[in-house]
């Protein structure tokens, strides 16, 4: 167990100057991307944040899941692909654990953080505008 322990943590470690190390940075982005969008479309729904939903909410959970996973799910799959295809150059063998940790940890982490926030930054926006209109303007 010792040595899985260890060789789990060396190869993570190494995938940050290893080949294809630019996708550690692009699988974030585009996870980031997706989240933006489904945050602002919570925000404009009137949806509670989305993380803190998924803890708090059991009756919506899997609803929830379902359009999170709608929204990033090709980019968790598209980290699964590459780092197996990474593994293939650099370690020369499949190790499937590692490669469902590398796509959880490039996609759905910052998807998580990112939906989250866009949703209230959107929501404290909208009110701060609304709050702050002249009396006399319309709203919007």
């Amino acid at each position: 167990m010792d040595d899985m322990w260890t060789r789990f943590t060396t190869d993570m470690i190494e995938r940050v100057s290893g080949p294809m190390k630019f996708r550690l940075v692009m699988q974030p982005l585009m996870a980031m991307f997706f989240a933006y969008r489904a945050g602002l479309a919570d925000a404009v729904a009137g949806n509670p944040p989305y993380f803190w939903s998924l803890l708090s909410d059991p009756d919506s959970r899997r609803a929830m899941i379902k359009n999170g996973w709608k929204s990033v799910g090709k980019v968790f799959v598209l980290a699964v692909v590459l780092d197996c295809i990474y593994q293939i150059i650099a370690l020369h063998f499949i190790y499937p654990l590692q490669a469902l940790a590398v796509a959880f940890i490039l996609a759905i982490v910052p998807y998580l953080i990112v939906r989250g926030l866009v949703t209230r930054l959107a929501r404290w926006t909208q009110d701060h505008h609304h709050h702050h209109q002249h009396p006399l303007a319309k709203p919007s």
